[in-house]
């Protein structure tokens, strides 16, 4: 009995695979959702946690999604480590810079604010220091 292998048959089944691999992504994805909106739900009507908590919560939850897509559709889960660091390093950058200039830009604002025309400048007197004999 010969075994015989068809181009066809090889693609069927790499089809499949990748079907099965996309819905599972789709379900981890819509679960991770779906427990983001219930905290946020529960939070509108309870307050059960605080805000700093919630936001760090959602922080995360996007980052096990964002996660999950660049590994299954931009293809990196099955990648060298090499290449993998050669993608995030970049973005974990630029993450970085946007924080930093976000930062920045709110101190510029309120450094303007303070220094902005009329504004009555504070001048604190300090007493002179005491002799010492």
């Amino acid at each position: 009995m010969e075994h015989t292998h068809t181009a066809a048959g090889h693609e069927s089944a790499h089809t499949d695979s990748s079907t099965k691999s996309i819905w599972r992504t789709f379900w981890i994805l819509l679960c991770i959702t779906l427990v983001e909106v219930g905290l946020a739900f529960l939070h509108l009507e309870y307050g059960f946690l605080p805000r700093v908590l919630l936001n760090a919560i959602f922080i995360g939850l996007t980052l096990v999604k964002a996660f999950y897509i660049v590994a299954e559709f931009m293809h990196l889960g099955h990648e060298i480590k090499n290449l993998i660091m050669t993608v995030l390093v970049p973005l974990l950058l630029f993450v970085w810079f946007i924080i930093a200039f976000l930062y920045e830009g709110d101190s510029w604002k309120n450094m303007r604010k303070d220094l902005r025309p009329g504004t009555p400048v504070e001048v604190q007197k300090v007493a002179p220091a005491e002799k010492h004999h």
